[in-house]
């Protein structure tokens, strides 16, 4: 019998305080600055049937993010790599699961350096989308600057702009919405790294610390440069995405997803990214098991 945690459309299991929690534990109150100052960080990894592409690296960098926003994680990315592959275990070995350590602040007051650091994990079941490719337009909102806002950190009080770039994208029947760097260059789709394909060349927007450049991004970057297939980082405007032969993304919900429509042009999905998408699972098949 599968564990309740384990069912489909369940939230999963939780580890807490060296606890697993099958049901979702209580963490903070209105009072505590996280919930009210938004001191917190997050990340996301995969499980998928037995393999954990990359976890070392995501959860290394939720240890960055927590200290970029002036947290004090107690934890290291080895050891939240060891929970997570716990918590994998305790799953069917077919599982899917989308993996999120999180630190957050908690306690009085205002200045961050002042709570205190806690940490939880989550793991639930999220299967993988298809690959069957998406819509995608120009979004009036733009990511911000590194002056603005902690872009080197995948913290949470970024999110809401992706969230009303989205939802205004959905307003005019997109399912997402391309973003702009504070020079009207592209930084990213809202929830999602961009890729152009071009003259047969990969091109995705330069890391210039207005959004997160990924960790599939970079993965996916490596392995097509060692099939023969050049991919590199470019300034990129709204004009390279009506010219580009294909458009598109790379992230850990989704990992390699071709764009299908962008504005009002029809797209295929092209054989830069269907070899991109291939490439990336092969290798994660033949070297990321748990």
């Amino acid at each position: 019998m599968v564990a309740s945690y384990a069912e489909p459309g369940s939230p999963g299991l939780f580890w807490v305080d060296g606890v697993w929690h099958e049901q979702p534990p209580m963490l903070m109150s209105p009072a505590d600055h996280g919930f009210w100052q938004s001191s917190v960080v997050f990340d996301g990894a995969r499980a998928i049937a037995g393999c954990a592409p990359d976890l070392d690296l995501h959860c290394g960098r939720v240890v960055r993010s927590a200290r970029a926003l002036g947290l004090k994680p107690a934890l290291t990315g080895e050891e939240i790599t060891r929970l997570a592959i716990e918590g994998i275990k305790r799953f069917p070995a077919d599982a899917v699961l989308y993996i999120k350590p999180v630190f957050f602040g908690t306690g009085l007051g205002y200045d961050v350096s002042q709570v205190q650091t806690r940490f939880a994990l989550q793991l639930q079941p999220a299967p993988m989308g298809t690959g069957a490719g998406f819509s995608a337009t120009m979004s009036p909102l733009q990511r911000p600057a590194s002056t603005m806002a902690p872009t080197d950190a995948k913290a949470a009080c970024l999110y809401p702009n992706s969230s009303r770039a989205t939802a205004e994208a959905a307003s005019r029947g997109f399912d997402a919405a391309v973003m702009r760097d504070p020079d009207d260059n592209l930084a990213e789709f809202a929830f999602a790294n961009l890729w152009i394909a071009k003259g047969g060349i990969a091109l995705t927007p330069t890391d210039n610390g207005t959004f997160l450049a990924g960790i599939t991004r970079r993965r996916v970057m490596g392995l097509l440069n060692d099939a023969g297939i050049e991919a590199r980082e470019a300034v990129l405007t709204e004009q390279d995405l009506h010219e580009a032969d294909e458009i598109f993304s790379t992230g850990n919900y989704s990992k390699v997803v071709p764009c299908t429509r962008f504005e009002t042009r029809a797209l295929n999905a092209g054989p830069i990214a269907l070899r991109a998408r291939e490439l990336y699972f092969e290798w994660m098949r033949r070297t990321q098991g748990v």
